[in-house]
This record gives C-alpha cells, structure tokens and sequence, in this order.
C-alpha cells in the first residue's frame, strides 16, 4: 500500500500513431480526423483521439502493474484534463492504493491510482484501476483486504479545456445531432459491427508497448484454460467508441469514464456490437456545449437490438456481453450547428 511506481519508456506522439490508430479501429470522428475541422472547433491544429492517448500513456504502466495479470478487472474515475498532439510526450506513474487477495489463497487484486503527464508536466490523464495477479506464495494466507472506493461519476468542472465552438460544419462531422436532441432514458442501438482480427490486435498492442503475455504469448496461452490469447480489454474500449459515432457523431470530445467492467473475454474472430444509453443529460454553464453521461454495452458474435439487458435475473453479465463502459462525453449545443 502506498508504493509509487514511475513507469518507463516516455511515449511521443507521432502521426503515424494517429494513422495507424485510426486503421486498427476505423475511429471516425472528425475533430482528430481533420486538421481543418479542429481549426474551424478553435483548435491550432488536431488533438489527437482522447482513447488513442490514454492507450499510449496506459501502456507505461503495463510492465509494472500488470504484465502478469490474469485478468485486467475494470477502471474508476478516469479524467482527460488536458488535450494531447501530435509531437507530445507522454509518461505516467501510478501509486498502489489497495490489495484483496482473493478467497482461493492463489491470487489477489492489485489497485492502482495512474497519472500521465505531458512534457510541460501538465496532467494529461488521470485514473484509476484494477487487476487480478498470481501470488508468490500461495500456501500462505494473508488476509488481506483494503478495497478503495470510487465515485460513481467523475465531477464536471466549471472549466472544461476545450476551445469555444462558434460553428459546427454537420457536413464534416457527418452528424444532424446535437446536444438538445437527445433525452435521458433514450437507447441507440448502433448498426456496424466490427470483427477482430489476430493481426489488428497484436499490431494495435505493440503500437501501444503493452506487453501483458496474455495478449502476446499464445503458446504460453496454449497451456490455460482459454487455450488462446486473450484481447485487450482496450481494444474493445477502442472498438465499442469507433462504432458508437453512427448516432453519437458530435460527440467528439471523451470528458471522462466513470467506470468499465471488462465482462467477459475476447478472441480473435469475435465480432462486436454496441448500443449506447443516454443515462442523463448534464447542461452547462458555457453556452456552446453540453455533456451526455452515456453506458455503452459491447457484446460479442451478437447484434446489439438483441440484448435487451446485459445482465440475467441473479445479476451477472450474459456470457456474449464483453464491455460495460459508463462515460461522459461532450457534445456542441443546437447553436453552433452551421
């Protein structure tokens, strides 16, 4: 408890991250994908993709926390304060704020506070995690069980850093919908789905130095009851965003994840679906965007209209439910639309 670990490896930011980014998940939002688009939103130039950032700055914290990790369990209270582009440098480090071993004696759950910084030091992301990891010695009971909480949602700032939207171009963004246009308790069931490859993952993981060896290792998978490599829990994060822009176009901004539960596991072949629920609309002060606090479930080898709950009667997540993911986006308001 309270061991602070500084990552390695500084990560910066090239355009070919972005290109290679946008190639593995098919991302199509057009604030990261235009220059001109950002330009017109108040930018210099592009920011890039906010998940895209938090893979590249999550990834200095693989090695450390969870390289050997039987299981990547779910993230609380992750925060996007400051914009990254292309050309930055990113690096992290993260404090350990608590341990549970688990029941059988054999492993235990790691949690873990992570913040990335940029060059200028500037915090570029803030969150925290768990995992489920092997223990050393597991004839010897520890007893140990010091849980963190978390908030349920991340708060919602006075200040938001993003520039202010005088005029959103519909024809660029390729989206009619705005923050006014959408009600609490609505559900979007989007129609893509999305297969994933061997090649696509082993590529995107490299890309962000995730070295976790239950993504990387398959003849060391081979040997464990899944017989195959497992996905990265990111990926589907990844995945589930880039199918949400058909009904979430506008949407460009991520403000935060309040949680995520990987739910079930992902293999190569599997083809994901998502639907999105509008959990509530948060106005604003500032007189040109809102927030939607949104829950996009992710569910494998299933179209999305199928699900109508992703958990059965005793409360557990339907075995082709892979993603809960509970976040707040940022949305232009009805007058700025062009």
């Amino acid at each position: 408890m309270g061991q602070k670990i500084v990552h390695p490896l500084p990560r910066t930011i090239s355009e070919g991250d972005v290109s290679l980014y946008i190639a593995f998940t098919g991302s199509r939002f057009a604030l990261h994908s235009s220059n001109e688009v950002a330009k017109e939103f108040g930018y210099e130039k592009r920011p890039i993709d906010d998940v895209l950032m938090f893979h590249m700055t999550f990834g200095k914290s693989v090695q450390d926390i969870s390289l050997n990790a039987i299981a990547n369990l779910g993230y609380a209270e992750i925060s996007f304060p400051t914009p990254v582009y292309v050309g930055d440098t990113v690096s992290m480090t993260s404090t350990v704020i608590g341990l549970k071993e688990n029941s059988n004696g054999k492993s235990g759950v790691v949690y873990v506070h992570s913040i990335g910084v940029n060059q200028n030091n500037e915090e570029v992301l803030n969150f925290k995690r768990w995992v489920m990891v092997h223990k050393k010695d597991k004839k010897t009971l520890t007893g140990i069980k010091e849980v963190p909480t978390f908030s349920e949602t991340t708060p919602i700032l006075d200040e938001i850093n993003i520039p202010k939207i005088e005029c959103v171009d519909t024809n660029a963004t390729g989206g009619e919908f705005f923050f006014e246009d959408y009600e609490k308790g609505e559900r979007l069931n989007h129609p893509e789905g999305i297969t994933i490859d061997d090649s696509d993952h082993t590529l995107a993981t490299k890309l962000y130095q995730n070295n976790a060896k239950v993504h990387f290792n398959d003849h060391m998978m081979k040997s464990t009851p899944m017989g195959q490599r497992l996905m990265y829990g990111g990926i589907i994060i990844s995945m589930a965003r880039a199918i949400s822009f058909n009904g979430l176009q506008n949407a460009q901004w991520i403000y935060a994840i309040n949680s995520g539960s990987h739910c079930n596991p992902t293999y190569a072949g599997d083809t994901i679906y998502a639907y999105t629920e509008i959990i509530d609309t948060i106005d604003h002060k500032r007189e040109d965007i809102g927030l939607l606090r949104l829950r996009t479930i992710a569910v494998k080898n299933q179209k999305s209209e199928e699900i109508l709950n992703p958990k059965d009667e005793d409360g557990k997540y339907l075995k082709n439910v892979v993603l809960d993911l509970d976040y707040t986006v940022i949305i232009p308001k009805n007058k700025t639309k062009k």
